[in-house]
């Protein structure tokens, strides 16, 4: 109850500061992890980024002022986070249908977007195959796409459009052929996400494997992975849907009654090269 219990608290404080500016960084902190897997479990759990959250709400509560007070549509719009009544009635017509002139002058209908209230729904047992592993170091050699922001991993189709140009272009093939068959993965072609701490606007999602050594091709890069403790996951098919649903449960499902939380240093997704299933590798320490 404890994952539950901080996950709430930083949706509250979200909603205590709905008219300030963003500040993952502060609002992370209520979980006590980063701001970068703070919102990577937001958009796996909700369905939608931080920054959407945040939006509709806005938009939601500034329709409600419309319809219930007199203030002036500039008044809201700046109140709300715009900075001109073009963009705010831009915003507020792709929400709700309908412009703030027109709510104004016919009383329209205007959509609602509720907060968030986090709790554990209880559907029934199910189970879900994992294994908590201690490996030591390797390393990977992979290529890089670097992403605008950590929200943009789930939920989009980002990933896998990099996986199959990689499959089309042959890195999938050389990684497969070339990496070290008896090491920690196990010849394994691995999706990795990792926090790049010195990097704000972006962040790094890499397809790879692991290292044998020998010289490394125009294009790639290599990644050393400490030892670390490590969630495994099964993933039964490898479509996107099953990929997400797998996601979704380790969050939704695993951490909120495990004594572990995510150590927030790497993810893998690893997928042998003979099998059209694969594993979720989330690196994890005790709460």
């Amino acid at each position: 109850m404890d994952w539950v219990k901080s996950f709430q608290q930083a949706v509250d404080y979200i909603e205590e500061h709905i008219l300030e500016p963003t500040d993952c960084e502060r609002i992370a902190r209520e979980m006590n992890i980063s701001s970068f897997y703070f919102q990577k479990i937001f958009s796996i759990l909700c369905g939608f980024t931080v920054g959407e959250y945040i939006r509709n709400r806005r938009l939601a509560l500034a329709g409600s002022e419309l319809l219930s007070t007199d203030e002036k549509i500039i008044d809201i719009a700046l109140k709300y986070g715009y900075d001109s009544p073009e963009g705010f009635t831009r915003a507020f017509a792709r929400f709700h249908g309908i412009t703030p002139s027109d709510v104004r002058k016919n009383g329209a209908s205007v959509r609602s977007f509720a907060r968030l209230s986090v709790s554990i729904s209880v559907k029934g047992g199910s189970s879900m195959d994992y294994n908590i592993m201690k490996k030591e170091s390797f390393k990977i050699i992979a290529k890089e796409q670097r992403f605008e922001k950590i929200e943009d991993v789930q939920g989009r189709n980002d990933i896998p459009a990099f996986w199959t140009q990689c499959h089309c272009d042959g890195t999938v093939k050389y990684l497969s052929e070339s990496c070290k068959k008896d090491g920690v993965l196990g010849g394994c072609v691995v999706g990795m996400c990792m926090e790049d701490s010195t990097v704000v606007k972006d962040f790094p999602y890499l397809i790879g494997a692991e290292y044998a050594g020998g010289d490394i091709p125009d294009g790639y890069k290599t990644v050393d992975v400490p030892a670390a403790e490590w969630a495994v996951f099964k993933i039964d098919s490898l479509s996107p849907e099953s990929i997400q649903q797998a996601w979704h449960r380790v969050f939704a499902e695993f951490f909120p009654s495990s004594p572990y939380k995510p150590a927030g240093n790497f993810d893998l997704e690893v997928y042998p090269t003979d099998s059209y299933k694969g594993e979720i590798w989330i690196s994890v320490e005790k709460k």
